[in-house]
């Protein structure tokens, strides 16, 4: 079923950048976090939307008119089943955000120390689930001759820290996959992009640095001062899907206060 009009008219209001009426999107990991800012932000700007998590309870916070898919992005099969979902409610795909990601505190341990069942999980959602939801949106693009993909990485993926011997690597790996896949598909009118987020305001996060003991300096870290905000890594995800980016593809962009730039060696901002 489509959005009705009672539900267009309950959309909530706000500013909003650009105008993504009649286009299709599909979120992943998109009922908490980042993925819920994404889904919202999207909304807020006209398009169709269909938050694919396996949080039932917190999509239910979702804006009244979010179409929901419950599935794990690690089973190829949810995947493709939440695309043809997308693509039976509103007609098409336009744009997937590829943002389902865990890291789970077990896995803040030195390389040695790390269970397969915690590398096989991460693999298996942070990984495979991108490569799964990609390749079944794919399908639909090329028919379309049309399409944006947007891949969520991480700081992670450019730097990196004692401890954390297997988010990083993968988030690397997702930011690779950019790069081929926007080779591959580029003549087919379809953009590849990620988005490499540092510290941002997200119960993920918040998790990430009790695991690692605490993290006081975080915000003091980042050259602007303060960790981001998910609507803010939300606002580049719309910008890089739209026409104003349509000569960028098959790279990443770091959206993280200045982190990046800063290095491991320099010293922390004072307070």
């Amino acid at each position: 079923m489509g959005i009705s009009k009672k539900e267009m008219s309950s959309r909530p209001t706000g500013k909003v950048s650009y105008d993504n009426s009649g286009r299709v999107v599909l979120v992943s990991g998109g009922a908490g976090g980042i993925g819920q800012a994404i889904c919202e932000q999207f909304f807020r700007s006209g398009a169709s939307v269909v938050c694919m998590d396996v949080d039932e309870k917190a999509a239910s916070k979702l804006s009244k008119g979010i179409a929901f898919y419950p599935g794990d992005t690690s089973r190829e099969s949810c995947c493709r089943e939440a695309v043809d979902s997308a693509v039976e409610q509103f007609g098409a795909l336009d744009v997937l955000v590829n943002n389902a990601a865990i890291q789970p505190p077990d896995s803040y341990v030195p390389l040695h120390e790390l269970s397969q069942e915690t590398w096989n999980r991460m693999v298996a959602v942070n990984f495979s689930g991108y490569t799964f939801l990609a390749k079944h949106a794919v399908r639909q693009m090329k028919q379309q001759a049309s399409g944006v993909i947007v891949n969520l990485a991480s700081g992670q993926a450019h730097r990196t820290a004692r401890q954390v011997p297997c988010y990083g690597p993968i988030k690397a790996a997702n930011v690779l996959q950019t790069m081929q896949w926007g080779v591959e598909y580029a003549r087919e009118g379809i953009r590849v992009v990620s988005v490499s987020p540092g510290a941002i305001d997200t119960p993920l996060v918040a998790a990430s640095l009790e695991a690692q003991g605490g993290g006081q300096d975080l915000a003091n870290r980042h050259p602007l001062g303060r960790i981001g905000r998910p609507q803010e890594v939300a606002d580049a995800v719309l910008w890089l899907s739209s026409p104003a980016a349509s000569f960028i593809t098959g790279t990443d962009l770091q959206v993280d206060g200045g982190l990046g730039a800063f290095g491991a060696f320099a010293d922390p901002y004072p307070s």
